[in-house]
């Protein structure tokens, strides 16, 4: 089921919010892990499913309820990059039971450029949702440049200069 609490109550956000920059400093995981398990509203859960996701955290990630959180925590993934969370982003292409998390998923993983990622992503292609195959096809394209082709170990240091 979709979280449909965008917002729950402001004060008490931004309230979190600040606390989740100072917990960002300390790296304490243990904190996003509860505010992921705790706290109803959509903004806290995205913002401490991202953060996760950069500080290595997959136990967090995986045992999500809300396919939007888990979403953006396959995108963060794949923005960051390093092919440790590939483990998570591949579990979720295969068995995610919502199309919008298998999809970023795959997309992710063409993002991070691996090429272990291959036979999930072929396996992607049977998906019996469009955006699903379609993602793993640009992802398969994708690897496919970057095995005669590499500017980078990670996607960030493949990213476009300004």
């Amino acid at each position: 089921m979709y979280t449909s609490t965008v917002v729950d109550n402001e004060e008490h956000c931004l309230e979190i919010m600040t606390r989740m920059e100072e917990e960002y400093k300390r790296q304490n995981e243990d904190f996003f892990v509860r505010v992921l398990k705790e706290e109803p509203s959509l903004v806290l859960r995205v913002h401490a499913v991202t953060i996760l996701a950069e500080l290595g955290k997959e136990e967090g990630v995986e045992a999500l309820s809300d396919p939007l959180v888990r979403h953006e925590a396959a995108f963060s993934l794949g923005q960051i990059g390093s092919a440790q969370g590939n483990k998570a982003l591949e579990k979720a292409v295969r068995e995610d039971r919502d199309p919008i998390v298998r999809h970023e998923s795959a997309a992710a993983l063409g993002s991070v450029g691996s090429q272990s990622s291959k036979e999930t992503l072929e396996y992607a292609l049977n998906d019996p949702d469009d955006i699903v195959r379609n993602s793993a096809k640009a992802s398969l394209f994708n690897l496919k440049f970057l095995e005669g082709y590499s500017a980078g170990a990670t996607a960030r240091e493949r990213m476009p200069r300004p």
